[in-house]
């Protein structure tokens, strides 16, 4: 069998709401599901199937979940890399080495190389980029459950105008990113 290579990636460091999500993914070598792709370039409906199958396909699939208070005291930088951290981690299986999107390095057990549009270039990293955001995204619809009326399921908690108005009209909740500038100029407006 071939060596055992995690794909990283994360979805979420641009939004004003919910966590940063990572996913680590080992694919069998042999085979992986057809399709695979940056998330950001495919349908929803196709990363939900793409999502399945890469759960069932891979030799080893892992999540992680950094919170808003985290983000907010670490960095969205800093909170995006311990996401990493905790995927790779939590992966049933050792990589032998890590292949992650980027050009920022998490503190991993095993070696790490980057690749500036590894989601578009490597398959691993194709198929953790589609766990993270198929995760993320089923986490903001349920936060748009939780806070109704700021249109979550529908932005993802991106900085839309609809949402900054949201947020102008309803306040902050606790899901928001209370770091990031949009959400710091409603909450001092407020006072």
């Amino acid at each position: 069998m071939q060596e055992l290579v995690a794909g990283v990636d994360e979805a979420g460091r641009g939004p004003l709401a919910g966590p940063v999500v990572a996913a680590a993914v080992i694919l069998h070598p042999a085979r992986f599901p057809d399709g695979l792709a940056d998330s950001k370039k495919l349908s929803a409906a196709r990363r939900e199937r793409l999502y399945a199958a890469i759960c069932a396909e891979a030799v080893a699939w892992s999540v992680a979940e950094v919170s808003v208070a985290e983000i907010d005291r670490i960095n969205i930088l800093q909170a995006s890399l311990l996401a990493m951290e905790k995927a790779v981690a939590g992966l049933a299986v050792t990589p032998v080495r890590a292949l992650v999107d980027g050009n920022q390095a998490p503190r991993l057990a095993c070696p790490v190389q980057t690749v500036v549009g590894g989601d578009e270039l490597e398959p691993a990293i194709s198929a953790a980029s589609i766990l993270a955001k198929v995760h993320r995204d089923r986490l903001m619809c349920e936060l748009d459950a939780q806070y109704p009326g700021y249109g979550l399921a529908g932005h993802k908690g991106y900085p839309t105008k609809a949402h900054i108005r949201a947020l102008e009209e309803l306040g902050v909740t606790p899901v928001h990113r209370t770091s990031y500038a949009p959400v710091r100029r409603v909450l001092e407006r407020k006072g």
